[in-house]
């Protein structure tokens, strides 16, 4: 709230700007908008939902190795075009087996081939359909009651022919077999309808949602970091209060040694001297932020830290010298937030407490005084520390370790308002991101992001007085809706 930035000269529309942004040296997303890695904000349905609006869900490793590796399997299971590697069932598979990959994969349609592997001989399909009212019958093989007439489509056809096929076929999954009637590939309807709803996704070469993970800086996270690689992370984000350590610096040479081809964020950074080490160690890319979430007490209890404003600025302008893009993290509130962390040198911005009680957000609503709400709390409450399935994950972010007799909290526990569904909510903070940069002059971020360095971008600041002359005021009542 201390500075605006002054409008420039519009010759476009707010439509044509583009939101494209790069997240490390490697990733770019069609929005720069990131979930940040808690567990009252991201797991699989909340990545998901990033992902498919065009930025990118990192979850969170405050639960077991296995549970975090899981959701990352669901998200990059929920695919769009070819699956190469769906999940195939056997004739001796049951209709248990059925429920229970769909308990863990969230869907019901599975090939079944003769080995149970894919690149075996087709046999049929089991779908949703074949084993309703059998949820008391999990004995039951799938020889038994498996579709065996089915609509194929040759090895080597392309996605528009075989999306024709799909769409003219009316079946829910399409799949690709060789000439010896070998399973090769699959394609499913959803998929199909999840592309044309939403075109502006992010997705890999694989045309899988992109999805990222964060891990501490313990040997112990070196196990972690295996289940996750083996599941399809595409970035993994170091995650600590206080970046600029040792353990920080030697956890990103071995991930750069072990997984040279994964991209890593390290952090969080708020100095250029914190920035330094972690680039000559090899990230690609870097957080920025301590103590200005909402839900962040680091500042006045350890009396360290930075005004976020001023970080963003000058971890930016250091690391752009060596191609380094760099996530504002901490204290976005609105679209206006956003847009000033852009403007001072941001690639991206991680949000928690604005994505907090959305629908897709981790946890059960509930009442107070007529209120619905859902729980948001700091990843340095006692609370979050003192989580049982999480082996100290949330501790390590904080140096402190479970022997520890004594924990200092660095966050709070709260409730935010229910927001409804993130793929109502980042559509609306995109519309306000796109009108706000032509407002500015910039018809896309990237441009903006130059226009600081160029001298284009001009800063005004303001007084308190101004401030409260740029907010509502002056009414008896009024009633605020973003949209």
């Amino acid at each position: 709230s201390d500075f605006l930035i002054l409008p420039g000269y519009i010759d476009f529309t707010a439509e044509e700007v583009d939101l494209s942004s790069p997240l490390t040296k490697a990733i770019s997303l069609r929005a720069p908008l990131v979930s940040s890695p808690m567990d009252t904000v991201t797991e699989s349905e909340m990545a998901i939902a990033m992902a498919l609006c065009g930025g990118i869900g990192i979850i969170h490793h405050n639960c077991t190795p296995e549970y975090q590796a899981l959701e990352v399997h669901k998200v990059k299971k929920y695919k769009h075009g070819f699956m190469r590697d769906p999940s195939v069932m056997s004739p001796t598979n049951t209709v248990g087996d059925v429920l229970e990959a769909r308990r863990k994969n969230g869907f019901t349609g599975y090939p079944v081939t003769e080995n149970g592997k894919l690149g075996g001989k087709l046999l049929g399909m089991v779908t949703s359909r074949d084993i309703d009212f059998r949820e008391n019958q999990p004995q039951v093989l799938l020889q038994d009651i498996m579709t065996t007439e089915l609509i194929t489509a040759p090895n080597g056809i392309n996605l528009p022919t075989a999306n024709a096929i799909l769409e003219k076929s009316k079946k829910g999954k399409l799949p690709i077999i060789n000439k010896a009637g070998e399973l090769v590939a699959m394609i499913a309807r959803t998929d199909l309808k999840k592309a044309r709803s939403y075109p502006n996704a992010s997705k890999d070469s694989n045309k899988q949602l992109l999805v990222g993970a964060a891990i501490g800086t313990r040997n112990e996270d070196k196990g972690r970091l295996q289940l996750l690689v083996a599941n399809g992370v595409d970035v993994i984000v170091l995650d600590s209060s206080q970046g600029n350590s040792v353990y920080q610096v030697e956890m990103v040479k071995y991930i750069r040694e072990t997984y040279p081809e994964l991209q890593v964020i390290g952090g969080n950074v708020v100095t250029r001297a914190q920035a330094k080490n972690l680039i000559e160690a090899g990230v690609d890319g870097l957080r920025v932020g301590m103590g200005s979430g909402s839900i962040c007490i680091t500042q006045e209890v350890m009396a360290c830290g930075c005004p976020q404003a001023t970080a963003v600025y000058q971890v930016s302008t250091y690391a752009r010298q060596f191609g380094v893009p760099v996530i504002a993290d901490g204290g976005i509130q609105s679209i206006g937030h956003i847009v000033k962390a852009l403007a001072l040198g941001a690639s991206a911005v991680m949000m928690g407490s604005l994505l907090a009680g959305t629908s897709e957000a981790p946890g059960e609503y509930f009442f107070s005084d007529g209120v619905r709400l859902k729980k948001y709390r700091g990843m340095g409450s006692l609370e979050a520390m003192e989580r049982g399935d999480a082996k100290g994950a949330a501790m390590s972010r904080y140096y402190h370790n479970e022997m520890d007799k004594m924990k200092v909290a660095q966050g709070v526990s709260g409730s935010i308002v229910d927001k409804g569904s993130v793929l109502r909510y980042l559509p609306y903070l995109e519309c306000g991101l796109q009108h706000s940069c032509q407002d500015i002059g910039a018809n896309s971020v990237n441009k903006l992001r130059d226009m600081i360095y160029n001298g284009q971008l001009r800063f005004m600041k303001r007084t308190h007085s101004a401030q409260q002359e740029g907010n509502v005021h002056g009414l008896f009542s009024y009633e605020k809706r973003l949209f």
